[in-house]
Protein backbone atom coordinates (compact mmCIF):
# COMPACT_ATOMS: atom_id res chain seq x y z
CA UNK A 1 0.00 0.00 0.00
CA UNK A 2 0.97 3.65 -1.07
CA UNK A 3 2.64 5.45 2.02
CA UNK A 4 1.10 9.35 2.28
CA UNK A 5 3.44 11.72 1.15
CA UNK A 6 4.08 15.32 1.69
CA UNK A 7 5.82 17.38 -0.04
CA UNK A 8 7.95 20.06 1.69
CA UNK A 9 9.82 22.80 -0.26
CA UNK A 10 12.07 25.03 1.84
CA UNK A 11 14.03 28.26 0.74
CA UNK A 12 15.20 28.31 3.76
CA UNK A 13 13.41 31.63 5.06
CA UNK A 14 11.62 31.21 8.28
CA UNK A 15 8.04 30.66 6.95
CA UNK A 16 9.79 27.78 5.15
CA UNK A 17 10.54 26.40 8.50
CA UNK A 18 7.52 26.83 9.91
CA UNK A 19 6.46 24.90 6.84
CA UNK A 20 8.69 21.77 8.25
CA UNK A 21 7.41 21.58 11.72
CA UNK A 22 3.48 21.68 10.03
CA UNK A 23 5.16 19.30 7.59
CA UNK A 24 6.01 16.94 10.24
CA UNK A 25 3.60 16.99 12.72
CA UNK A 26 1.17 16.37 10.61
CA UNK A 27 3.74 13.45 8.75
CA UNK A 28 3.55 12.16 12.47
CA UNK A 29 -0.23 11.76 12.69
CA UNK A 30 -0.44 10.14 8.63
CA UNK A 31 2.81 8.04 9.06
CA UNK A 32 3.32 9.88 6.21
CA UNK A 33 6.88 9.75 3.94
CA UNK A 34 7.92 13.58 3.62
CA UNK A 35 10.19 15.44 1.41
CA UNK A 36 11.99 18.11 2.06
CA UNK A 37 12.14 19.63 -1.52
CA UNK A 38 15.26 22.53 -2.30
CA UNK A 39 15.33 23.83 -5.77
CA UNK A 40 18.26 26.25 -6.62
CA UNK A 41 17.96 29.42 -8.14
CA UNK A 42 20.77 31.28 -9.03
CA UNK A 43 19.44 34.92 -8.40
CA UNK A 44 18.05 33.39 -5.41
CA UNK A 45 21.77 31.88 -4.56
CA UNK A 46 23.10 35.51 -4.71
CA UNK A 47 20.84 36.98 -1.86
CA UNK A 48 20.77 33.69 0.41
CA UNK A 49 24.81 33.26 0.41
CA UNK A 50 26.19 36.37 -0.65
CA UNK A 51 29.96 36.53 -1.78
CA UNK A 52 29.72 32.31 -2.52
CA UNK A 53 30.81 30.95 -5.62
CA UNK A 54 27.20 28.86 -6.60
CA UNK A 55 29.03 25.46 -6.51
CA UNK A 56 30.18 26.34 -2.84
CA UNK A 57 25.83 28.08 -2.47
CA UNK A 58 24.81 24.54 -3.34
CA UNK A 59 26.96 22.41 -1.14
CA UNK A 60 26.05 25.08 1.51
CA UNK A 61 22.32 24.54 0.77
CA UNK A 62 22.74 20.43 0.28
CA UNK A 63 24.23 20.46 3.96
CA UNK A 64 22.19 22.65 5.20
CA UNK A 65 19.03 20.93 3.83
CA UNK A 66 20.58 17.34 5.24
CA UNK A 67 20.80 19.00 8.45
CA UNK A 68 16.85 19.92 8.81
CA UNK A 69 16.23 16.25 7.93
CA UNK A 70 18.72 14.80 10.67
CA UNK A 71 16.56 16.89 12.85
CA UNK A 72 13.65 16.17 11.62
CA UNK A 73 14.27 12.44 11.81
CA UNK A 74 15.19 13.03 15.33
CA UNK A 75 12.23 14.51 16.74
CA UNK A 76 9.33 12.83 14.53
CA UNK A 77 10.35 9.54 13.49
CA UNK A 78 9.52 8.15 16.76
CA UNK A 79 6.17 9.84 17.08
CA UNK A 80 5.03 8.13 13.98
CA UNK A 81 6.38 9.57 10.45
CA UNK A 82 7.40 6.58 8.32
CA UNK A 83 10.58 8.55 6.69
CA UNK A 84 12.17 12.16 5.87
CA UNK A 85 14.06 12.86 3.03
CA UNK A 86 15.88 15.42 1.35
CA UNK A 87 16.34 16.05 -2.44
CA UNK A 88 17.51 19.08 -4.40
CA UNK A 89 16.78 19.43 -7.83
CA UNK A 90 17.67 22.53 -10.22
CA UNK A 91 15.01 24.22 -11.75
CA UNK A 92 12.93 27.26 -11.67
CA UNK A 93 11.22 26.90 -7.96
CA UNK A 94 6.95 26.92 -9.06
CA UNK A 95 7.72 24.41 -12.32
CA UNK A 96 10.05 22.26 -10.26
CA UNK A 97 7.64 21.45 -7.61
CA UNK A 98 4.75 21.17 -9.72
CA UNK A 99 6.60 18.62 -12.17
CA UNK A 100 7.85 17.17 -9.22
CA UNK A 101 4.76 16.59 -7.34
CA UNK A 102 2.86 15.63 -10.22
CA UNK A 103 5.31 12.96 -11.39
CA UNK A 104 5.38 11.17 -7.88
CA UNK A 105 2.21 11.45 -7.14
CA UNK A 106 2.55 13.14 -4.61
CA UNK A 107 -0.42 13.53 -1.84
CA UNK A 108 0.31 17.24 -0.20
CA UNK A 109 2.30 20.09 -0.81
CA UNK A 110 3.12 21.77 2.37
CA UNK A 111 4.82 24.71 2.06
CA UNK A 112 5.35 28.84 3.38
CA UNK A 113 4.43 31.64 2.38
CA UNK A 114 5.37 35.60 3.63
CA UNK A 115 1.54 36.07 4.38
CA UNK A 116 -0.58 38.79 4.09
CA UNK A 117 2.00 41.16 2.52
CA UNK A 118 3.01 38.95 0.00
CA UNK A 119 -0.29 37.93 -0.92
CA UNK A 120 -1.80 41.95 -0.98
CA UNK A 121 1.20 42.64 -3.55
CA UNK A 122 0.21 40.37 -6.10
CA UNK A 123 -1.96 37.28 -5.87
CA UNK A 124 -1.51 35.16 -8.81
CA UNK A 125 2.42 36.40 -8.99
CA UNK A 126 3.59 34.71 -5.33
CA UNK A 127 5.08 31.29 -5.65
CA UNK A 128 2.97 29.99 -3.29
CA UNK A 129 -0.12 31.15 -4.77
CA UNK A 130 1.20 29.63 -8.24
CA UNK A 131 1.76 26.22 -6.88
CA UNK A 132 -2.12 26.37 -5.49
CA UNK A 133 -3.44 27.73 -8.47
CA UNK A 134 -1.81 25.00 -10.53
CA UNK A 135 -0.97 21.99 -8.33
CA UNK A 136 -3.18 18.64 -9.27
CA UNK A 137 -2.66 17.68 -5.33
CA UNK A 138 -3.87 19.27 -2.19
CA UNK A 139 -1.48 22.45 -1.01
CA UNK A 140 -1.18 23.53 2.64
CA UNK A 141 0.02 27.41 3.12
CA UNK A 142 1.86 28.46 6.37
CA UNK A 143 2.51 32.09 6.77
CA UNK A 144 5.72 33.22 8.17
CA UNK A 145 4.77 34.17 11.75
CA UNK A 146 2.65 31.37 12.47
CA UNK A 147 4.41 28.62 14.46
CA UNK A 148 3.07 24.83 14.93
CA UNK A 149 0.40 23.95 17.72
CA UNK A 150 -2.62 21.72 17.64
CA UNK A 151 -5.18 22.81 15.73
CA UNK A 152 -8.49 23.63 18.16
CA UNK A 153 -10.73 24.68 15.42
CA UNK A 154 -10.91 24.02 11.87
CA UNK A 155 -12.95 26.15 9.46
CA UNK A 156 -14.59 24.79 6.20
CA UNK A 157 -15.90 27.74 4.05
CA UNK A 158 -18.22 26.21 1.42
CA UNK A 159 -20.59 27.56 -0.99
CA UNK A 160 -22.63 23.98 -0.71
CA UNK A 161 -21.51 22.30 -4.25
CA UNK A 162 -21.59 18.73 -4.55
CA UNK A 163 -18.57 18.47 -4.31
CA UNK A 164 -18.43 19.18 -0.86
CA UNK A 165 -19.60 15.64 -0.08
CA UNK A 166 -15.91 14.26 -0.55
CA UNK A 167 -13.94 17.52 0.60
CA UNK A 168 -15.60 17.85 3.88
CA UNK A 169 -14.36 13.97 4.57
CA UNK A 170 -10.52 15.05 4.02
CA UNK A 171 -11.44 17.54 6.31
CA UNK A 172 -12.66 15.13 8.51
CA UNK A 173 -9.92 13.14 8.92
CA UNK A 174 -7.39 15.61 9.36
CA UNK A 175 -9.27 16.97 12.27
CA UNK A 176 -9.80 13.84 13.85
CA UNK A 177 -5.93 13.91 13.89
CA UNK A 178 -6.16 16.51 16.51
CA UNK A 179 -9.98 16.07 17.83
CA UNK A 180 -10.43 19.19 16.70
CA UNK A 181 -13.34 20.85 16.19
CA UNK A 182 -15.36 21.70 12.72
CA UNK A 183 -16.94 24.53 11.55
CA UNK A 184 -18.69 24.34 8.09
CA UNK A 185 -19.20 27.66 7.53
CA UNK A 186 -21.60 29.25 4.68
CA UNK A 187 -21.28 33.65 4.51
CA UNK A 188 -24.47 34.86 2.73
CA UNK A 189 -23.85 38.28 1.14
CA UNK A 190 -26.09 40.47 -0.74
CA UNK A 191 -25.09 38.74 -4.03
CA UNK A 192 -25.29 35.05 -2.78
CA UNK A 193 -28.20 34.62 -0.53
CA UNK A 194 -29.24 31.40 1.22
CA UNK A 195 -31.89 31.65 3.77
CA UNK A 196 -32.04 29.41 6.93
CA UNK A 197 -34.00 27.12 5.49
CA UNK A 198 -31.98 26.71 2.50
CA UNK A 199 -29.27 26.24 4.46
CA UNK A 200 -31.16 23.39 6.79
CA UNK A 201 -31.48 21.71 3.24
CA UNK A 202 -28.15 21.72 2.85
CA UNK A 203 -27.02 20.92 5.86
CA UNK A 204 -29.56 17.38 5.72
CA UNK A 205 -27.41 16.74 2.81
CA UNK A 206 -24.33 17.26 3.19
CA UNK A 207 -23.98 15.88 7.16
CA UNK A 208 -24.26 12.16 6.21
CA UNK A 209 -21.25 12.43 4.30
CA UNK A 210 -19.34 14.05 7.25
CA UNK A 211 -19.66 11.79 10.12
CA UNK A 212 -18.18 13.80 13.24
CA UNK A 213 -19.13 14.65 16.65
CA UNK A 214 -17.51 17.81 16.82
CA UNK A 215 -19.09 19.55 14.10
CA UNK A 216 -20.99 23.03 13.43
CA UNK A 217 -22.69 24.13 10.57
CA UNK A 218 -23.36 27.77 10.49
CA UNK A 219 -24.70 30.24 8.30
CA UNK A 220 -23.31 33.77 8.56
CA UNK A 221 -25.14 36.44 6.24
CA UNK A 222 -22.46 39.85 5.80
CA UNK A 223 -23.78 42.42 4.13
CA UNK A 224 -20.62 43.27 1.78
CA UNK A 225 -18.63 40.27 0.31
CA UNK A 226 -17.99 36.57 1.46
CA UNK A 227 -14.31 37.06 2.13
CA UNK A 228 -14.57 39.77 4.50
CA UNK A 229 -17.60 37.81 6.05
CA UNK A 230 -15.28 35.03 6.37
CA UNK A 231 -12.77 36.89 7.82
CA UNK A 232 -14.87 38.14 10.68
CA UNK A 233 -16.22 34.80 11.21
CA UNK A 234 -12.26 33.45 11.83
CA UNK A 235 -11.49 36.24 13.87
CA UNK A 236 -14.48 35.59 16.28
CA UNK A 237 -14.70 31.64 16.28
CA UNK A 238 -10.72 31.76 17.04
CA UNK A 239 -10.17 29.14 13.86
CA UNK A 240 -7.10 27.43 13.89
CA UNK A 241 -6.78 26.64 9.66
CA UNK A 242 -8.99 27.32 6.72
CA UNK A 243 -9.98 24.77 4.44
CA UNK A 244 -11.51 25.45 1.23
CA UNK A 245 -12.25 23.44 -2.42
CA UNK A 246 -10.77 25.28 -4.82
CA UNK A 247 -12.31 22.94 -7.66
CA UNK A 248 -15.18 25.72 -8.60
CA UNK A 249 -13.07 28.42 -9.50
CA UNK A 250 -15.52 31.39 -9.21
CA UNK A 251 -16.28 30.96 -5.49
CA UNK A 252 -12.18 30.55 -5.12
CA UNK A 253 -11.53 33.49 -6.64
CA UNK A 254 -13.97 35.45 -5.09
CA UNK A 255 -12.66 34.68 -1.79
CA UNK A 256 -8.91 35.17 -2.54
CA UNK A 257 -8.39 37.20 -5.73
CA UNK A 258 -10.94 39.65 -5.40
CA UNK A 259 -10.61 41.35 -2.40
CA UNK A 260 -7.35 41.17 -1.52
CA UNK A 261 -7.15 44.95 -1.56
CA UNK A 262 -9.45 44.89 1.53
CA UNK A 263 -7.94 44.36 4.89
CA UNK A 264 -8.17 40.70 5.56
CA UNK A 265 -4.65 40.05 7.50
CA UNK A 266 -6.11 37.80 9.63
CA UNK A 267 -6.85 34.80 7.62
CA UNK A 268 -4.16 34.80 4.87
CA UNK A 269 -2.55 35.61 8.21
CA UNK A 270 -3.39 32.00 9.22
CA UNK A 271 -2.73 28.01 7.93
CA UNK A 272 -4.49 27.76 4.58
CA UNK A 273 -5.50 24.27 3.06
CA UNK A 274 -6.66 24.14 -0.33
CA UNK A 275 -8.17 20.77 -1.41
CA UNK A 276 -7.78 20.22 -4.90
CA UNK A 277 -7.65 16.94 -5.29
CA UNK A 278 -10.84 14.45 -4.40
Amino acid sequence: MKKYTILCPTDFSECALNAIEYAARLGEKLNAELTLFHVPDSEDYKKLFPNKELEESLNAAVNKLNSLVKTVEEESLGKGLHACKSLVKEGKAVNTILEYAEENKVDLIIMGTEGVNEFKKNYIGTKASKVVQHANCDVFIIPRKVFFKPPRKMVYATDYMEEDKLAIQKVVKIAGLFESEIDVVHVSSKSNIIDKAMHRALKEELAPFAHYDKMNFVLKSYRDDAALGLENYLITSKGNILFTLSMKKTWFENLFTKNLSKKMSYFINKPLYVIKNL
